[in-house]
């Protein structure tokens, strides 16, 4: 159905332009690069047939697959982001291409003695016998999302090709910023218009995800008082010894590294201290919603405490809430977790629903009013040098992609 070496040259035409997004930065895009890709994909959409192919002042690029059906069927949605994350760099990705996977060792850099082995990533042996894309070990690939882009364009072209495939108006977003938290904030959903959506942006083949974490973030001030050691007692107040003592007093065991599946955690991802003063920034997060806001409640309660040990305020803390559980915007419109689940069945891909420990664009769409789960898109060991996708995932995803267009239509016939 779908050509593989197609799907190949696709993909690496996107990874190999560098579209890492910059936290620090208040634009959107983020980066000027970003503008790259978005445009390349808006040229593209337009010489593939789309109709309303648009980008606008932030990058967000839209179009629609017209429908060639003469009922009344809802407006689907597709979307996937063009950015990568910060976390390594994307910067003259060179992919290569291993064909036949024979389940052994995968040197990426034998300069640098860099391998992908399934001794350490055991996901690797469920693709022996198909062609894997990998870094040179040097970067990140990006199938972080642009194997969701790869699959929701080859999608659009097979559509576009093959009309006797019948289906409803099908709407595409193409999203900058995606990785620092901010892919939906600038999305237009009334241009939009689709009643419900799917992001193309999850890992292994067969993923299916309606539910995520509710997220926050706190930044703590933790204040000292420097006094030459020599004359320090009694009077110096080591802000890194109150800040050892918050960390402390926090579960030890509910952290990233110990937790899975619906288990939330507190993450501590800065630190950044002097005797007058340290800086923590930590992410809170958790799948149910009073766990969540019992998390938050723990952080306050403890730098209350604390302050209250010391004749002054000596933590201030700022929780601010990021995104939530995209579970109760979706669960009220199941039926379109349903259809994803038949379209994977429906081209012999096995779904496996379970919850996503991050959080996606979905999420905030949800909320934003176009409910949003989230499908597999085929990559694995996302934001570092290990990252790879086995090319048929992509082609599956692709397959999925039609079929769920193909699917709606047929439900919506009587």
């Amino acid at each position: 159905m779908i050509d593989k070496k197609h799907i190949i040259n696709r993909f690496t035409s996107y990874v190999t332009i560098d579209t890492e997004s910059d936290p620090k930065s208040e634009s959107t895009p983020s980066t000027e690069k970003q503008w790259d890709l978005a445009n390349k994909l808006a040229e593209e959409l337009k010489q593939l047939g789309l109709a309303d192919v648009s980008i606008d002042k932030h990058a967000y690029v839209m179009a629609t697959i017209p429908s060639n059906v003469d009922h009344d069927v809802p407006a689907i949605g597709f979307v996937s982001h063009f950015d990568t994350s910060p976390d390594f760099t994307g910067k003259n990705i060179n992919p290569q291409i291993v064909e036949k996977y024979d389940g052994k060792d995968i040197v990426l850099n034998k300069e640098k003695n860099i391998v992908l082995s399934p001794d350490y990533f055991e996901d690797l042996l469920q693709y022996k016998g198909q062609t894997l894309i990998t870094t040179d070990g040097t970067t990140l690939l990006g199938a972080d999302d642009k194997a969701g882009i790869t699959e929701i364009v080859s999608a659009a072209e097979y559509l576009m090709q093959h009309p006797e495939i019948k289906h409803g108006p099908i709407k595409i977003c193409f999203t900058p910023d995606e990785e620092i938290g901010r892919g939906a904030h600038k999305f237009d959903v009334e241009k939009f218009g689709a009643e419900w959506a799917y992001t193309m942006d999850g890992s292994q083949i067969g993923e299916l995800e309606y539910e995520n974490f509710n997220a926050a973030s706190a930044d703590i001030k933790v204040h000292g008082k420097i006094v030459h050691p020599g004359y320090a007692k009694g009077k110096m107040v080591n802000s890194m010894y109150i800040a050892q003592d918050f960390i402390n007093s926090l579960p030890r065991l509910e952290t990233p590294e110990h937790t899975e599946d619906r288990q939330g955690f507190f993450h501590l991802t800065q630190i950044e201290g002097k005797v007058e003063e340290t800086n923590m920034h930590y992410i809170i997060r958790d799948h149910d919603k009073e766990h969540f806001e019992a998390r938050k409640k723990v952080m306050l309660d403890l730098a209350a405490e604390i302050n209250g040990q010391h004749d002054k305020e000596v933590i201030e803390i700022e929780i601010k809430d990021q995104y939530f559980n995209m579970r109760e915007k979706v669960e009220p419109v199941i039926h379109i977790v349903d259809i994803a689940e038949e379209a994977m069945k429906a081209v012999d891909v096995k779904p496996y629903i379970k919850p996503i420990r991050g959080g996606t664009d979905g999420s905030q769409l949800s909320y934003m009013g176009l409910p949003c789960p989230n499908i597999f898109a085929g990559g694995h060991n996302f934001h570092g040098r290990y990252e790879y996708v086995p090319v048929e995932s992509m082609i599956k995803a692709t397959e999925v992609i039609v079929k769920i267009a193909e699917l709606t239509a047929k439900k919506y016939q009587d």
